[in-house]
């Protein structure tokens, strides 16, 4: 499958994916990708999050792949069941968030981010996680691709996958992501 052939649908997580970030980058480098924009990024509803995944998936005309970070992860993977048999072909599927109360860490744990879904995607999917990402662990990471039926890659030292861990240009992921397009297809 080749980028020309596809919508790419750009899913941020919390507080969105800044100028540097590799979302972004992609975003204006891929002349097929948008971003699915969220009405409030800073104080998540993952409902309505799935909701407007659903509704921008709808609105696709091509095979569809999204290509989410962080707790952006947790709503492809909670809009799903919903886009089940659309246009959506595969999701890569960047830094989840394995989000517990115990974290305490954001405002999305009351915006219904957890329990994470772990039941399977209903397309082809891509894991990256990273050996040291603060907000999942590797096992977590694994256990989250096993349940979901992704191909989990884990990265040595990459923090969360983001501008602040060093991920702005990411050449590597868009390279991964490349090899991700050609398996769909």
């Amino acid at each position: 499958m080749r980028v020309a052939d596809i919508d790419i649908l750009i899913v941020p997580g919390w507080t969105n994916s800044g100028p540097d970030h590799w979302q972004s980058r992609w975003q204006r480098n891929l002349k097929t990708a948008r971003r699915i924009e969220q009405r409030d990024w800073d104080t998540p509803d993952c409902g309505e999050w799935a909701a407007r995944i659903v509704t921008e998936v709808s609105a696709a005309r091509r095979p569809t792949v999204l290509v989410a970070h962080g707790s952006g992860v947790t709503a492809v993977a909670r809009a799903a069941p919903d886009i089940a048999g659309s246009r959506v072909i595969g999701a890569f599927l960047v830094a989840p968030d394995d989000l517990r109360p115990e974290h305490g860490i954001w405002p999305a744990l009351n915006g219904g981010f957890i329990p994470l879904p772990m039941q399977p995607l209903p397309f082809p999917s891509k894991l990256i996680g990273s050996s040291n990402d603060p907000f999942c662990s590797v096992e977590r990471a694994q256990e989250i691709g096993r349940a979901w039926g992704s191909d989990v890659t884990i990265v040595a030292n990459a923090g969360h996958l983001d501008a602040a861990s060093g991920h702005g240009p990411w050449p590597e992921g868009l390279l991964t992501f490349g090899m991700f397009l050609k398996k769909l297809g």
